[in-house]
């Protein structure tokens, strides 16, 4: 068995989600930790744990990153962490995996298929291996209790049900 750890300075966990039906409000996670085992030097079999700082969150508007923090959203308080589990991949072809998780947002566990395209295996400067991949996946945030709504004048919603899921993650080989 091979462990890995995530290279915090080369990755990034962000989000998308519709605001008023009219654009996008793109977020980040500035704080987060992952560990992965793998049999080999690729992503097939492997297991992924990857925790994420909820106070971390950063939409570049404070006074929107403290609502969604507030217990209209995520309740980060009382849920500090969203957590993803990866306990099975499948290979759909060289560079494209399905990584099947189990994500818990606010205390609530569902299972969700992530997109992974796998950037591959290399050795850095200092002979270290190193594998990356690209992450893309969608929740509803209803699902996890993320319920607050308002109705816009003309029917649509401020916030959208839907929410991508983002990855850039590069992980170190442990010795």
């Amino acid at each position: 068995m091979a462990n890995w750890n995530i290279d915090k300075a080369h990755s990034e966990v962000s989000f998308k989600v519709k605001h008023m039906v009219i654009s996008t409000v793109s977020g980040s996670f500035d704080s987060f930790d992952s560990k992965m085992e793998t049999e080999n030097d690729n992503l097939e079999n492997a297991k992924i744990a990857m925790d994420i700082d909820v106070q971390s969150l950063n939409t570049k508007n404070d006074y929107r990153d403290n609502h969604l923090k507030s217990n209209d959203f995520f309740a980060a308080e009382e849920h500090p962490q969203i957590k993803i589990a990866v306990d099975k991949v499948t290979k759909k072809s060289d560079e494209d995996y399905i990584l099947h998780s189990l994500i818990t947002i606010r205390g609530t566990q569902k299972p969700i298929d992530l997109k992974a395209e796998f950037g591959g295996v290399v050795k850095d400067m200092d002979g270290n291996t190193r594998m990356g991949f690209t992450i893309d996946g969608k929740i509803n945030r209803k699902d996890f209790g993320l319920n607050w709504s308002a109705t816009l004048e003309a029917g649509g919603m401020v916030v959208a049900d839907d929410v991508r899921l983002l990855g850039d993650v590069e992980f170190v080989k442990q010795a």
